[in-house]
């Protein structure tokens, strides 16, 4: 199967929310929502969790997120798993499109999507398979 790509910018809005277990400054709680542009014309929507280390620039976040959207003229939508972790300031980030979550023109979509931050911006590239078309 040929391996797909999509390139594009992103808006990222963090929202604090309410935890569980209240006065924990290790732990945090966020709604997420994206826009994203280019190859990938979406929203997404999610919510994620954090862990701080005790260490400066230590910490790590986990997030469900729903994608709505089109992807290169592919309408539908999917969700992604994000596992990120930051060692004193190096960062490690896997975000994984969960199988058999499209819907729509993406109906068995699999791949990655790589977010690239720094310097004010927020760029992503997509790295995706579909089945053929019947």
């Amino acid at each position: 199967m040929t391996v797909l790509t999509a390139a594009g910018s992103f808006d990222v809005t963090l929202t604090p929310l309410a935890l569980d277990v209240a006065g924990d400054p290790t732990r945090g709680r966020m709604r997420l929502d994206k826009v994203f542009r280019g190859g990938l014309d979406a929203t997404g929507a999610g919510e994620m969790l954090t862990g701080l280390g005790a260490v400066t620039g230590s910490a790590a976040y986990v997030a469900i997120e729903r994608i709505t959207g089109t992807l290169n003229g592919r309408s539908g939508s999917f969700t992604a798993v994000h596992r990120g972790v930051m060692t004193r300031g190096t960062p490690e980030l896997l975000v994984t499109i969960v199988p058999d979550s499209g819907t729509g023109d993406l109906l068995g979509i699999a791949g990655t999507l790589v977010l690239i931050v720094g310097g004010g911006k927020h760029d992503y590239r997509v790295e995706y398979t579909l089945p053929p078309a019947h």
